[in-house]
């Protein structure tokens, strides 16, 4: 309760600062936004985003759901690093990048990167619908092809429902992430552009 306070506390004092500096609404909301979707390992991000065709606000969307941008973090399913992959997972996508898995680190965040937005990028080959690819990240390409499959689940590659609760919570999180990363990387290309044009 206290916490809650003290953030409700911290976003007024934001509200009223931005204010009296005479902040844009889209300023006022890149700064508030920025402290809770963070955008760590840009250099990364970009750079497998690039690689392997996936949008960098889809990349940054699922680290800030799967790890919260912790390098070390692990689930009680074993899940490792920044996009939280399973070691057998790992070890397959590495196999199809031609890397030894022996040789390299589940944990460091740039492999955990690479081989997560590899991933991601398999899952949109096989069901090229985002949301379709969020539900195969989080409950497994072939559970999610069942549902598929199933006319209680799925239409023409669309879930158009999620038995497991977890999963449905899962995209919905991922989802609305992805928006808000739309909106602040938006927002640093004109940021960018009125720069280049000054």
């Amino acid at each position: 309760m206290k916490e809650a306070i003290k953030r409700s506390v911290v976003v007024i004092i934001l509200i009223a600062l931005a204010v009296a500096a005479g902040f844009g609404a889209d300023r006022l909301f890149s700064a508030i936004q920025s402290k809770n979707y963070p955008r760590a390992y840009s250099e990364y991000v970009q750079k497998y985003a690039e690689q392997y065709g996936v949008p960098e606000s889809v990349i940054y969307a699922t680290i800030k759901v799967e790890s919260n941008f912790r390098y070390d973090a692990e689930s009680y399913k074993s899940a490792r690093g920044l996009m939280q992959l399973m070691p057998g997972t790992f070890e397959w996508l590495c196999g199809k990048e031609d890397i030894d898995p022996e040789s390299v680190s589940i944990d460091d965040p740039e492999m955990n990167i690479r081989i997560g937005t590899k991933y991601l990028a398999y899952l949109y080959g096989e069901f090229e619908i985002w949301e379709t690819v969020y539900a195969a990240y989080n409950a497994g390409h072939g559970v999610v092809r069942n549902w598929l499959a199933d006319e209680k689940y799925g239409k023409d590659g669309h879930l158009t429902d999620i038995p497991y609760s977890e999963t449905a919570s899962y995209v919905k999180k991922i989802t609305d992430a992805r928006q808000i990363y739309e909106k602040l990387l938006e927002q640093d290309k004109k940021a960018a552009s009125t720069m280049e044009n000054q």
